[in-house]
């Protein structure tokens, strides 16, 4: 939700290693979900000159971004992974409360309000310094990033497109996600998806990917390798 982009900082060195990488903000003053689709594609094309296609990871507000630009432009897409993430919001009174809440306090509040619920939104065992590192990273977000992504999600629906899905997918879930139920989000995503994968993260709240234990590359490859033994065997038989 606070759109910077930056919050993949740790993962970007272990993904590096396996594959090229590139993150962005998303642009505060989008006002529809279409928006951010036509951005996240003119971002693979110009990261993927040849093919124009790659693996797209979204986490939580990102995971909507992603799933919709994959069943907007599949072409584009080589796999999808959303992590933390769902199909839709509810309930949806969440959302109206929160927009109003962000209207009536002062932006400069906002770290402390962070500061406040980190016990509730990180994993139990991320280091305080990644914490302190999340505050001023987030500080960078603005109040009308935040507002304009809250008003698209009250409109964001895409559970009857699921099944549309047909690049293979993986639903990355936090055990102890107290924001919104990964888990079972992941699970109703999967159902109706046709290339899916489910992976539960032990131990994760829902800001999981400054944990020190969390290496999104070494599930990218896990999972690649798996879909690999799958086709194999496929075209064996």
């Amino acid at each position: 939700m606070d759109g910077t982009g930056e919050l993949f900082y740790r993962q970007v060195p272990l993904l590096e290693k396996s594959h090229t990488v590139v993150t962005y903000s998303l642009p505060d003053e989008a006002t529809s979900m279409d928006t951010l689709t036509d951005d996240l594609r003119c971002v693979i094309e110009q990261a993927a000159p040849g093919d124009k296609r790659a693996i797209v990871m979204g986490e939580s507000f990102g995971g909507t971004v992603a799933l919709s630009t994959a069943l907007r432009y599949p072409e584009h897409i080589s796999g999808l992974v959303v992590l933390n993430s769902f199909p839709y919001f509810a309930p949806q009174f969440r959302l109206r409360l929160a927009s109003a809440g962000i209207g009536m306090i002062p932006w400069g509040a906002m770290s402390v309000v962070r500061r406040l619920t980190s016990f509730f939104m990180h994993s139990r065992h991320t280091h305080r310094e990644e914490l302190r590192k999340f505050l001023e990273l987030t500080s960078r977000s603005t109040k009308l990033g935040y507002r304009n992504r809250l008003n698209i999600l009250k409109t964001y629906d895409v559970r009857d497109r699921l099944r549309e899905l047909k690049c293979p997918t993986l639903f990355l879930a936090a055990e102890n996600d107290h924001l919104i139920p990964s888990v079972a989000q992941a699970r109703l995503m999967a159902e109706r998806t046709s290339c899916a994968t489910i992976r539960v993260l032990t131990g994760h709240g829902h800001i999981c990917l400054i944990a020190p234990d969390l290496d999104i590359g070494q599930i990218l490859m896990e999972w690649q390798t798996l879909g690999s033994q799958v086709e194999s065997a496929s075209k064996s038989q």
